[in-house]
């Protein structure tokens, strides 16, 4: 028993040694969207902060995007989706990874769990950001899916054995969304934006097949799409950067305080039970903006 006690209390001691002795360094941050542009209009702005911190950011979609286009379809499209992610990451100074699974298509097997696993192992990932599993699109809702499959799993060592586990568990995080059922998003962490809001303006640009083409033909106004310029930017803005929803403003203004008044654009998470219960201390830490 005592032995038994001992292995218990080395490792528990061994986790907490691993996290602290990260605390100086830069965070690690993954974020898990189904297609690939959604991080970008989830959490980009967080993604753009984090990176000028001087953080580490990998945005990983699990699709391939090669159904979302009016007009074009299949590899010619996956192929220009994974440029589009690539000149997206390059303008934010974070990692993007596309997965090769098919758009419209995707469910939480066990091929794509583990392949998430993976890439939160290979990442040693401090936050983890994921849609939840209520989202609109069945992409959405199974790459959440996977992800809270993952949550334990990434710190089994018999799960996925070829990447080595980690030894903490990451905090889980999902991004925002309108759906009140099962029931409706918290915004428990609530992130100005305003410094970077050009930024992730930038990043949204870069995936033209999707804000200047596939979305407003499914909103029935590509018409009303400015040719590129100035009018196309003010475009983007009024449609991809609203302000600050009324629900958010309690958390805002515990996070700025007096400040929150003045915060014209910001992205809220909501904290997952997988994974690591974060303390107050701990969120201050994973989203110290």
């Amino acid at each position: 028993m005592r032995a038994t006690l001992r292995v218990f209390l080395s490792l528990l001691l061994g986790g907490v040694a691993a996290g602290a002795a990260r605390a100086d360094e830069p965070l690690r941050i993954i974020a898990f969207g189904g297609h690939p542009d959604d991080c970008d209009i989830k959490a980009g702005g967080l993604a753009a902060r984090y990176a000028a911190a001087g953080h580490k950011v990998k945005f990983v979609a699990v699709t391939n995007g090669d159904a979302g286009h009016q007009d074009m379809g299949g590899g010619a499209l996956a192929k220009r989706r994974l440029a589009e992610a690539r000149e997206s990451a390059r303008r934010a100074g974070i990692e993007y990874e596309v997965l090769d699974n098919h758009d419209a298509e995707l469910l939480p097997t066990l091929t794509v769990r583990q392949a998430i696993i993976r890439r939160i192992r290979e990442w040693k990932a401090d936050l983890v950001i994921t849609h939840r599993p209520n989202d609109y699109h069945p992409d959405h809702r199974y790459t959440g899916i996977a992800v809270q499959d993952a949550a334990y799993m990434v710190v089994v060592p018999n799960v996925v054995p070829d990447v080595p586990p980690l030894r903490k568990n990451p905090v889980f995080a999902y991004f925002y969304d309108p759906f009140e059922r099962p029931q409706p998003f918290r915004p428990d962490v609530v992130v100005s934006i305003d410094e970077v809001a050009e930024k992730k303006l930038d990043m949204l640009d870069s995936h033209t097949s999707q804000f200047y083409e596939w979305l407003p033909w499914v909103d029935g106004e590509l018409d009303k799409v400015p040719p590129p310029g100035p009018e196309r930017r003010k475009w983007m803005a009024a449609k991809w950067l609203p302000p600050v929803p009324e629900g958010w403003k309690a958390a805002l203004a515990k996070r700025y305080g007096a400040a929150a008044s003045s915060v014209k654009h910001a992205e809220a998470y909501e904290i997952s039970e997988y994974g690591t219960h974060p303390t107050e201390a701990d969120l201050k830490r994973l989203f110290p903006f």
